[in-house]
């Protein structure tokens, strides 16, 4: 209990020393003059010491929490979106010591902050391996995933900083349309932890039964006022709001319902802000891009999908193809992760490809690593909890 108490106070430094760092590089973008001092600001020296600090602590977490659970801590869904946000971090860290830009740290760090938000809101407690799961291939392939999509979401940093600098939000353009839905979709990760937040410090719960894709009766306890109901669901809380749809045993109605009420949520908080700001949350960030470069946020964005690619290769694909056959004597089955996973690994081929035979650069290329993000993070989210499978962290 004392290195699982040590490792949850290591998480929290972590994440403290990351919204500091974030304030300090925004301080150095802010108050460069010229690109020397943008790329040798007191602030962005002060700010990258910072992130190291919070990563070095980020790690403390990890191996503390390793050593309590006795496994690697990647087997459910804290577990695994804490350690995403570990490696995006430690990613952003090797390429900032690479090209010394802090709006690249602007950016990054935040999103690594959601991450981890959105990771807390999942329960934390240090439970033992299901009998499936005790493979020493669950340290190799899910870690090396994860890396690998770390580094990928740096290319999609890279990436929204180049449109940021360069896409024209004064006019009314499909490029403009289309970063502010990125905006709008990073406010609704922010919406996932708003609710959550909420009705876990309200104490809600609802218990009900239900009948599983095994034909058995089941129970399940609900966080949020239940808006989807499981399989011939029947209420034990008799003051159990009444479910507005049932779904069959595949999909797992208590993640659906968890988000809807983030979508809502979401929806609330991006109307408050754009009434606050009074003008597209995408302006509201542009002038932190102005001093980028883009021809190095290019490069950048290009060579994190050449270093991240086959790294998710090696780990999404070809390990988790050997443990599939340890475990369940097959390489591949169609489960939902399988099929996303190959998807995410298609897509950046498609990317490579792009890039390399059709000279893609510039916005072509940014906005292709923005959406491969985009496409991480749908796996990440709702196909982990939503589509319920061998690999549901549900």
């Amino acid at each position: 209990m004392e290195l699982a108490s040590l490792s949850a106070n290591l998480l929290l430094v972590s994440f403290i020393a990351y919204l500091v760092a974030t304030a300090f590089f925004g301080g150095a973008v802010k108050g460069a003059k010229s690109e020397a001092s943008y790329k040798n600001n007191k602030w962005g020296k002060i700010a990258i010491t910072i992130t190291i600090i919070g990563f070095i602590s980020n790690v403390g977490y990890f191996i503390t929490r390793w050593m309590a659970s006795g496994h690697a801590p990647v087997s459910n869904m804290f577990e695994f979106t804490t350690a995403f946000g570990m490696m995006l971090v430690g990613s952003f860290i090797l390429i900032y010591f690479l090209y010394r830009t802090p709006s690249l740290g602007l950016f990054a760090l935040p999103i690594a902050v959601i991450i981890i938000a959105y990771a807390s809101m999942f329960p934390r407690e240090i439970t033992p391996l299901i009998p499936a799961l005790k493979s020493y291939w669950l340290t190799i392939h899910v870690i090396t995933a994860a890396l690998g999509e770390s580094i990928l979401a740096i290319s999609a940093v890279a990436g929204l900083i180049f449109l940021l600098k360069n896409v024209d939000l004064t006019k009314k353009s499909k490029q403009r349309f289309w970063l502010e839905a990125v905006m709008f979709t990073l406010v609704l990760v922010l919406g996932f932890v708003v609710s959550s937040t909420g009705f876990k410090l309200a104490g809600y719960e609802a218990q009900f039964t239900y009948i599983d894709k095994n034909e058995q009766v089941a129970k399940i306890e609900y966080n949020y006022p239940p808006l989807i109901g499981m399989n011939q669901y029947e209420a034990l809380t008799p003051s159990a709001m009444t479910p507005w749809a049932e779904v069959p045993a595949i999909i797992n109605a208590k993640t659906l319902t968890t988000f809807l009420w983030s979508i809502a949520t979401g929806i609330v908080l991006y109307v408050i802000l754009r009434l606050i700001f009074r003008r597209p949350l995408a302006a509201v960030f542009q002038p932190f891009a102005k001093k980028a470069n883009s021809q190095l946020m290019d490069e950048i964005g290009y060579r994190s999908v050449l270093i991240g690619f086959p790294v998710f290769t090696l780990g999404a694909l070809i390990f988790a193809m050997i443990w599939a056959h340890e475990a369940w004597s097959r390489f591949w089955g169609w489960d939902p992760k399988e099929v996303w996973a190959l998807i995410t690994w298609l897509f950046y081929a498609a990317f490579l490809h792009l890039r390399l035979s059709r000279g893609w650069e510039g916005e072509k290329s940014a906005w292709l690593a923005v959406i491969g993000f985009i496409i991480i993070m749908f796996n990440l989210i709702a196909v982990n909890l939503i589509i319920a499978g061998l690999h549901s962290y549900a």
